[in-house]
């Protein structure tokens, strides 16, 4: 199992932060730290007020969220990094030189799904809607994947 799971994207105040929150609510049979973190943070952000509001229809908590950027040490120790995009796991391995690329993954291709989470920056209500359903869908798949490490 896993000490630290660090799901990254771009910003940080988007499909991170969601990423995490679903996360957090499903019951693992160990807990490790789950951390949302951005690529390209200069100065931390609330969470896009989409997102929020995709959040707290399902029930999930958002209170004081800020983005954070990716850090060397976010990624020490026995830590599963997640991108949203294969872009963006080339870009923390070019960025972290000392990163396992073992433990550097898109999430849908770690979990044995075929599309990348778009982004839906700049997009309706439905298409964050529809982000949501997408990392819901992989995230179940995701912990299924660590409880079954820990048996």
């Amino acid at each position: 199992m896993y000490n630290r799971i660090v799901f990254v994207a771009e910003s940080g105040d988007c499909r991170e932060p969601m990423a995490a929150a679903i996360l957090r609510s499903i019951r693992l049979k160990q807990r490790p730290e789950i951390l949302p973190r951005g690529l390209v943070v200069l100065f931390p952000e609330p969470m896009n007020q989409k997102a929020e509001a995709v959040l707290i229809s399902n029930g999930l908590p958002v209170e004081g969220y800020m983005s954070s950027p990716l850090t060397a040490e976010d990624i020490e120790g026995n830590t599963l990094v997640l991108t949203m995009e294969g872009r963006q796991r080339q870009k923390v391995l070019e960025m972290f030189g000392e990163a396992d690329p073992e433990h550097v993954h898109v999430l849908t291709e770690f979990v044995g799904d075929e599309l990348e989470i778009v982004n839906p920056y700049g997009g309706t209500l439905q298409m964050y809607g529809l982000c949501y359903e997408t990392l819901l869908s992989s995230i179940k798949k995701l912990a299924n994947i660590l409880n079954e490490g820990e048996s």
